[in-house]
């Protein structure tokens, strides 16, 4: 999809006009339009645009193009015309009559189920922009086929749409993009309804959660996801994995809100019981759609959890102890790097500035843009440079300017 800054040079170029002659004419720096049509910036600021688009003579929406690359970015000013077409999807306008069509084209059904794969790995990798790229057109091919399905096949069509959502909702939680997060969550909660499926109903639990700890509802998120998981509850005995996992990771959930809310004996026995759900699911595969939104729920992603609540309650030694232990078998990669986090911050906390360096650098290789969207990695970058005497080193300059946006 063409960017904003091809759509300019396009149009400069059908003028006949050099990038100095469009910059005097629209009243902004030559950097700004050298900037855009080499796509160092994705998303100029509104007033920008306006003033740009009419300088070249044409509508400012038809210089819009794939801005959601800004938001990936966190550009300074991407939020207003970033996400455009998600917006259009997921918050269609309405008046009198109804909602007007989708100016989104829809992906044919067929397709669904392999760019929705496609965006799952580019969540997981960190590529934000290329999820971003995908989730429109995934979202109104996934709906367009869910209401459009017959009897036999709508249950199946709507539990597609279910992990379409909810992915979308992972992926704007991590650009916060807040409002229209829940608005996917909430999506994803209908279709799981439509399905009539129960379970995966309380599975969009987990990414609720995660949303209500992020805007600090610490009460909420707790609530619902014990409530969630008492209606689940299985009997360990005859439960099945797909069971075993969604009750855990509620349980998991419901861990985080309490450490966060100063209650580390509640954290404990709710981990205690997501413990037991890890332990009695074993090796047992869980299903492809279950797995795509709770992940795996094995031991080690409750040690991970243990580690992280040890590290809300401020005790460092305790996060390098239970990390000493913890098993990257099995674990998604996005637990895996929140994890590291925790020790890395528990590193700085001790005043090992080298060995939090170290970690943070791996995780900057791994997943630069993930690592740029964490502010508890920014936080701890800064008590890096803040603290220490010495003058940085390359790696540590190297990381205060990936976290300052002068890298990407």
């Amino acid at each position: 999809m063409a960017t904003i800054g091809d759509n300019i040079a396009q149009f400069r170029r059908r003028k006949s006009i050099t990038q100095e002659q469009l910059a005097a004419a629209a009243g902004v720096s030559i950097e700004t339009i050298r900037k855009l049509e080499t796509n160092q910036r994705t998303t100029p600021r509104i007033a920008a645009l306006h003033a740009i688009a009419r300088a070249l003579g044409v509508p400012t929406t038809t210089l819009l193009g794939d801005a959601s690359t800004g938001a990936a970015r966190r550009e300074p000013g991407h939020r207003p015309l970033a996400l455009l077409d998600l917006r259009r999807v997921l918050i269609p306008a309405r008046g009198p009559a109804g909602y007007i069509a989708d100016e989104v084209p829809a992906l044919p059904a067929a397709g669904v189920p392999g760019r929705l794969a496609e965006a799952d790995r580019a969540y997981h990798r960190g590529d934000y922009a290329a999820a971003l790229a995908v989730l429109p057109p995934l979202i109104a091919g996934a709906r367009h086929a869910a209401e459009n399905a017959d009897d036999a096949a709508g249950p199946d069509a709507y539990r597609s749409l279910a992990r379409t959502y909810d992915l979308t909702c992972s992926v704007l939680i991590q650009v916060r993009a807040v409002d229209l997060a829940y608005q996917a969550v909430t999506a994803a909660q209908d279709a799981a309804a439509s399905a009539g499926d129960e379970l995966l109903s309380a599975t969009t639990v987990k990414r609720m959660s995660w949303l209500l700890l992020r805007q600090g509802r610490l009460v909420d998120a707790e609530r619902l996801a014990i409530t969630t998981a008492d209606r689940i509850e299985p009997r360990f005995s005859r439960a099945t994995p797909d069971e075993l996992a969604a009750w855990g990771w509620l349980m998991v959930a419901a861990a985080a809100a309490t450490a966060r809310d100063n209650r580390p004996d509640d954290a404990v026995a709710q981990l205690d019981a997501a413990a037991a759900a890890a332990a009695r699911l074993g090796s047992r595969p869980v299903s492809i759609d279950q797995l795509t939104i709770v992940g795996g729920m094995r031991s080690s992603m409750v040690d991970m959890m243990r580690a992280e609540a040890a590290a809300v309650g401020g005790e460092p030694r305790r996060v390098l102890d239970l990390a000493a232990n913890v098993s990257r078998s099995g674990v998604e990669k996005t637990t895996w790097r929140r994890h590291r986090l925790d020790v890395a911050r528990a590193h700085t906390e001790l005043r090992d500035w080298s060995a939090a360096t170290a970690v943070l650098s791996e995780l900057a290789a791994d997943a630069p843009v993930w690592l740029r969207h964490q502010r508890y990695a920014r936080d701890t970058v800064r008590m890096i440079t803040t603290s220490r005497r010495r003058a940085m080193g390359h790696e540590l300059a190297a990381l205060a300017a990936l976290m300052d946006g002068q890298a990407a």
